[in-house]
């Protein structure tokens, strides 16, 4: 009884599009290879790189676009030592310079159990992102 009212609730409040999704398993795809140096833990590098949602249901997993350098300023930061998530950290190893990859990140090496803001807890991600340059 309590499953159905879940069931029904869920639907009739429209929570469904905040659930969760089904964990996304660690991925990374190449989806251009670039010709400059590879990045690698130390580096700071600079990226442009869009992030969704993990969906399963949805072409590319892609579900919520919830951020996205591209049209503003690309971010910059260290490779490897904790300033942008684990899964970030892990998946931009060996990534070349003007190359890009898509990255399909867990909850336990994203956010885990924390809510960022349009990211609910428990959430995989998609990132595709783009090395600009290594510093």
């Amino acid at each position: 009884m309590a499953a159905a009212f879940f069931l029904v609730c869920t639907a009739a409040c429209g929570e469904s599009s905040t659930a969760p999704a089904p964990n996304a398993p660690f991925s990374q795809t190449e989806l251009r290879l670039g010709t400059g140096g590879a990045a690698a833990v130390g580096n700071t590098i600079v990226v442009n790189y869009t992030g969704w949602l993990y969906d399963p249901t949805k072409p590319d997993n892609k579900g919520l676009q919830f951020d996205t350098s591209i049209g503003t300023t690309p971010l910059e930061f260290v490779l490897g030592v904790g300033n942008v998530i684990a899964g970030w950290d892990q998946g931009l190893v060996g990534l070349r310079v003007g190359g890009a990859r898509r990255l399909v990140i867990p909850p336990s090496l994203a956010y885990g159990e924390v809510r960022r803001g349009e990211i609910p807890p428990n959430a995989g991600l998609v990132f595709d992102v783009e090395l600009v340059e290594i510093k």
